[in-house]
């Protein structure tokens, strides 16, 4: 069927109608939606609060299914971690700081895993078979950027997964402190590919007798502990390292919001 310029262009202008024909078969166009997402939102920090399960989710906010549906359709789009950036940035002006910070404090966490199976590995310092949360802070105990992996993988040989993270969405950090995990030129040779990084080690005195605070590491300690608070990350439950990190961003999402609505108001 040929259609002219002069028909093409009057059909551009027709609103989209109710229903659309394909061939012999009619079909009803999207519906809009109805789903409040303000409601989707409070149940998956209802879910990282409390730990509870998809099914065990109170019936005052929308289906299980629908939350969970969202969950993961977020996870692909890679919006929890935009909005975890946006989040940080506007924590940071609320504070009187730059956007944009220049120095990160990593560290990581090992946790136990469930019996869904998906990558896991051992550590042998921690003793504890599972997977490691990886993470970059600021100086006010923001998570920045953040990896999960198996346990089995060096704090070495992780740190770099961390900050190919942070170069997309923080340019100026160009600076890490870390224990003594990040010592060697292993990591300093991996750094040096991708960009102008120098990293600084505080190590723990010999002589130290009991809990010693660290300068600057206890600032990275301090947001696992914010973390924890969510029984949702108590234990590793996911079967995908995706989940893993969706929930890890939720739970930083969650202690954020609370901060800039208290100085906020």
């Amino acid at each position: 069927m040929h259609i002219s310029a002069t028909s093409a262009l009057s059909l551009s202008k027709l609103k989209p109608p109710n229903r659309i024909t394909y061939r012999h078969k009619t079909v009803a166009s999207p519906r809009p939606r109805r789903t409040d997402l303000r409601r989707v939102i409070e149940a998956i920090l209802y879910i990282v609060t409390t730990g509870c399960q998809w099914r065990q989710l109170p019936r005052y906010f929308p289906p299980f299914t629908t939350v969970q549906g969202y969950f993961y359709r977020w996870i692909r789009e890679g919006r929890w971690e935009a909005m975890n950036h946006i989040l940080v940035i506007l924590s940071r002006e609320q504070d009187g700081r730059d956007a944009t910070p220049s120095v990160g404090i990593i560290d990581s966490q090992s946790v136990k895993t469930a019996e869904n199976g998906g990558p896991r590995g051992y550590d042998a310092g921690k003793k504890i078979r599972g997977r490691k949360r990886h993470i970059t802070t600021d100086t006010l105990g923001h998570v920045v950027a953040a990896v999960v992996h198996p346990a089995d993988v060096q704090d070495r040989d992780g740190a770099p997964l961390v900050v190919t993270r942070i170069r997309s969405l923080f340019p100026w950090l160009r600076h890490l402190i870390g224990d003594g995990g990040y010592a060697g030129e292993k990591l300093r040779g991996a750094l040096a590919e991708l960009g102008r990084w120098t990293i600084k080690i505080v190590k723990r005195s010999d002589r130290a007798e009991g809990f010693v605070v660290l300068p600057k590491r206890w600032i990275v300690e301090r947001s696992f502990a914010w973390l924890g608070r969510c029984r949702r990350l108590t234990k590793d439950v996911e079967a995908t390292i995706s989940s893993s990190h969706a929930w890890l961003m939720i739970a930083h999402i969650r202690r954020v919001l609370r901060k800039i609505n208290q100085t906020a108001f």
